[in-house]
């Protein structure tokens, strides 16, 4: 049996099943990004609840796995060379599971980094820009008097979907027939930008066309229906 003794994230969060992949995570939509992928690939592995309301997050345990203090994390105790690999940022993730695999990821160099640019547009724009959207319109930034802060994300928001629909406007997916970790990138955003930040009238989503379907395709997915709710939470 694998030995996994040597990562102290294990002792707040045993293994199992230590020869799996273990996933730290919490259903957010940068946690989704890896439980979507881990589903759609097949890969075995055994998921964790980083719990934020019991501060999970800023633990001694959690912090040796990411100094961030972020999710998602994992720790793949059959990495590279048979070394087990402890990993955060869910782009990295994302870029690892499919090399990994070889799923997901186009194995042409072109296709392999215009695939990967769509990752860095989604990490770069879309998740900061969202995210502040959220803070600004569901959350404590209600209560600013001044709404330039909400209106310059809301703005940002919409340049970001605008770029997404002309993006699909001949396609299925980001990358044509082909369903990639681009997609799985955004997917949790852009459903939680219309449904949890309940931001869709703010920033005109249903005036568009082809993100709600793509989106709506997307989240037909079995696998990304599993992934949405992974780990459970408590």
């Amino acid at each position: 049996m694998t030995d996994l003794s040597a990562f102290s994230v294990t002792k707040r969060w045993p293994a199992a099943y230590p020869d799996r992949l273990q996933l730290y995570s919490l259903p957010t939509p940068n946690g989704v990004k890896a439980s979507i992928m881990l589903e759609e690939i097949g890969l075995p592995y055994e998921p964790h609840l980083v719990d934020f309301g019991k501060g999970d997050q800023k633990t001694p345990e959690f912090l040796s796995l990411n100094p961030y203090g972020k999710i998602p994390a994992i720790l793949d105790p059959d990495g590279p060379g048979g070394k087990a690999l402890a990993l955060f940022e869910s782009g990295a993730i994302l870029l690892y599971l499919a090399e990994k695999t070889g799923k997901l990821l186009s194995a042409d160099p072109i296709r392999r980094y215009e695939t990967i640019q769509w990752v860095f547009f989604q990490i770069g724009a879309m998740g900061p820009m969202f995210g502040q959207v959220g803070f600004f319109y569901k959350f404590a930034g209600r209560e600013y008097e001044d709404k330039r802060p909400l209106h310059r994300y809301r703005d940002e928001a919409r340049r970001v979907l605008d770029v997404l629909e002309g993006r699909l406007a001949d396609r299925a997916w980001v990358m044509g027939d082909d369903y990639t970790i681009a997609d799985v990138s955004m997917l949790g955003w852009v459903r939680g930008l219309v449904g949890f930040y309940d931001a869709g009238e703010l920033v005109g989503f249903h005036e568009l066309k082809h993100v709600p379907a793509w989106l709506e395709r997307g989240l037909a997915r079995p696998a990304v229906k599993r992934g949405l709710e992974i780990p459970k939470r408590g």
